[in-house]
């Protein structure tokens, strides 16, 4: 007879399944079979869950098939807790979450901010109403309270987490009825500490509300609920990003070829698209000026133009090896190699019946295999581009620990001869325990390295605030915050005081297409700009005149240029208001920048100051007259 323990892990994982559908094997030595279809029915059944479950059976009888041994409410509250820490302590690692949506946004509710080039009428490439969605909120908080713009930043980050834990509540109810309580638990853990949940959770990019809904999506799928499935996908698609239907294709093909029921995929498919894209089309054509569907142009630029996202850079497969590793450490390594430890676990574990409710692995799972193989092969990569699929690879993590678990139980049986009757977390749990805590230390290693080494321009922003209190301060002037080198680090316009703060760019070695200010005027959405492009071109039109310029954020990494001098050096023209370290990666050590390990990082790594200038003498009269 198993030990107390034991029958509870076994009863934790197995409840659901032992109650839903009748058992097949007993363990894993595959030696129950079938009882034959001759005499009392009943009672044969009655004996062979006892066989299955050993003498633990009694006490799971009144289980509830679908409910976790971790309660939903109790992870409901842990994905919050952990979302929120995403929303306070992450920094933007993406300039592109800064300039293409912070940006509009902040013009949305504060009524000025940085255009880019997606957002001219001549290209349509982004969409105003994926912004309203966010903003809404913070526009009306803003007229009400008329709080400091950081707080509407903090507000929209904390429903961004929000969002994105309800995802995860009815995604990991999902994956306990398909996959089982242990992977779910598993899974669980593997999302709580994930580095790559923790930076994309909170971002406001279409990636990541793809993740929120397209994981949505699949989970309805797994329950079989076609219908919202499909409303998900196009909400996903629609409203995210447009590529991220690509996790609904294997969900397509299972429903039109598997199941047959092509006419709930017509109907869906035409109300979910009427729902989402016409209001979506009529409010773009509003901000636009002419008819504008935002997900086509973006395929269309993407996929059909001459020269595609590749002038922005491109990148080896190794990018994406590497970048998975420091997002989800050896979770990674496992989601990847779980193909082959899923033909092992056929081969080696005797037992062949299924271990999934509703669909076999090679369905589940193809979405996130699918996205994979489509992506590597892009040569323009970006760490946002995984963000999609970021749950499935802790899904598939877990699974292979499972897969793990019975194979070693398996070898272990056929050396020490272990009687019938004993499950295998009874012998195995050591392994899943070594790889959640091995997972967990090198997540928060992570998460600790990041904020220590890259959240300086974040907090050195919010000086300007200690500067609106002083006599100095003049609510009536523009001041002028110039950047140079260091354009892609700004954290956006939420994070100064006031609205009559500018950021204005300083030449430098950069040579790309860099944003404007929205101009003035009720219709400055719908205004065409001759200095915008779509080639990555720069225009002298967004530069800065440096004897304007009140305050001045520089990073001095002790390399310097003409265009790229040592601000802060300047001691006639600049003070010192705020300086921060900051890594400069080129002189630490690889492994001990990308994590924390105490007593050794500190002796292999070297930061730079970022520094946040304040101008000394005064400019001249006309210096106020740029409004914008």
């Amino acid at each position: 007879m198993a030990p107390p323990s034991a029958r509870a892990r076994y009863i934790a994982n197995k409840a659901d399944k032992a109650l839903t559908k009748p058992p097949k094997r007993l363990g894993l030595n595959g030696n129950n079979k079938d009882a034959a279809p001759t005499g009392n029915k009943k009672e044969k059944e009655s004996k062979k869950r006892k066989q299955t479950t050993g003498n633990a059976m009694p006490e799971a009888s009144n289980a509830n098939p679908i409910t976790p041994s971790v309660g939903l409410d109790t992870a409901f509250k842990t994905f919050v807790s952990a979302r929120l820490c995403s929303a306070i302590w992450a920094y933007i690692a993406d300039c592109d979450e800064t300039f293409n949506y912070w940006e509009p946004l902040h013009y949305i509710i504060n009524g000025h901010g940085l255009q880019t080039w997606e957002y001219s009428p001549e290209f349509g490439l982004r969409s105003y109403t994926y912004l309203l969605l966010q903003g809404v909120p913070g526009y009306f908080y803003q007229k009400i309270f008329n709080p400091s713009p950081i707080l509407i930043f903090y507000m929209v980050r904390c429903m961004l987490g929000f969002g994105c834990a309800v995802m995860e509540r009815f995604m990991y109810k999902s994956i306990c009825q398909e996959f089982g309580i242990h992977i779910g638990r598993l899974w669980l853990i593997f999302q709580l500490f994930s580095v790559g949940m923790f930076v994309s959770s909170t971002a406001l990019l279409p990636s990541s509300f793809s993740m929120y809904f397209g994981c949505s999506a699949l989970a309805a799928w797994w329950q079989q609920h076609y219908s919202l499935a499909i409303f998900f996908t196009a909400i996903s698609a629609l409203l995210g990003w447009p590529f991220a239907a690509l996790i609904g294709v294997p969900l397509v093909l299972e429903m039109l070829l598997r199941q047959r029921d092509w006419k709930t995929f017509v109907q869906w498919s035409l109300i979910s698209g009427a729902t989402v894209a016409i209001p979506m089309i009529a409010i773009d054509t509003s901000y636009f000026g002419k008819l504008t569907f935002a997900p086509l142009n973006i395929v269309w630029y993407n996929v059909f133009t001459s020269h595609g996202p590749n002038i922005f850079g491109t990148e080896p497969i190794s990018y994406y090896i590497l970048n998975g590793f420091l997002n989800f450490n050896i979770i990674w390594l496992l989601a990847l190699q779980l193909p082959i430890m899923l033909v092992l676990d056929y081969l080696i574990v005797p037992a062949k019946s299924k271990s999934t409710l509703n669909f076999p692995h090679y369905i589940s799972l193809a979405p996130l295999y699918l996205w994979l193989l489509v992506f590597f092969a892009q040569p323009h990569k970006e760490e946002r581009f995984l963000f999609p699929v970021y749950p499935l690879i802790s899904l598939c993590g877990a699974i292979t620990v499972d897969v793990y678990q019975r194979i070693f139980f398996r070898f272990k049986m056929l050396i020490f001869k272990i009687k019938a009757g004993v499950h295998y977390l009874d012998h195995t749990m050591f392994i899943a325990i070594i790889v959640m805590v091995a997972s967990t230390l090198l997540g928060l290693s992570r998460v600790f390295s990041l904020y220590r080494n890259y959240h300086a321009p974040m907090d050195l922003m919010l000086e300007l605030n200690q500067f609106k209190v002083t006599p100095q301060y003049n609510p009536h002037q523009i001041y002028n915050v110039c950047i140079g080198k260091d354009w892609h680090r700004y954290p956006g316009s939420f994070f100064f005081p006031a609205r009559n703060f500018r950021l204005r760019f300083l030449k430098s070695e950069f040579r790309g297409m860099l944003p404007a200010y929205y101009v003035d005027g009720p219709n400055a959405t719908q205004v065409v700009h001759p200095y915008f492009n779509d080639l990555n071109q720069e225009n002298e039109h967004m530069y800065f005149d440096y004897d304007r310029c009140d305050f001045l954020v520089d990073f001095d990494e002790g390399k310097y240029t003409a265009l790229e001098p040592s601000y802060s050096k300047r001691t006639k023209d600049w003070s010192i208001m705020k300086s921060l370290p900051f890594l400069i990666p080129e002189k630490s050590h690889q492994l001990l920048r990308a994590f924390y390990v105490p007593f050794l990082t500190d002796n292999h790594i070297q930061y730079g100051d970022f520094n946040l200038l304040k101008r000394k003498t005064k400019r001249n009269a006309n210096a106020n007259s740029n409004g914008r």
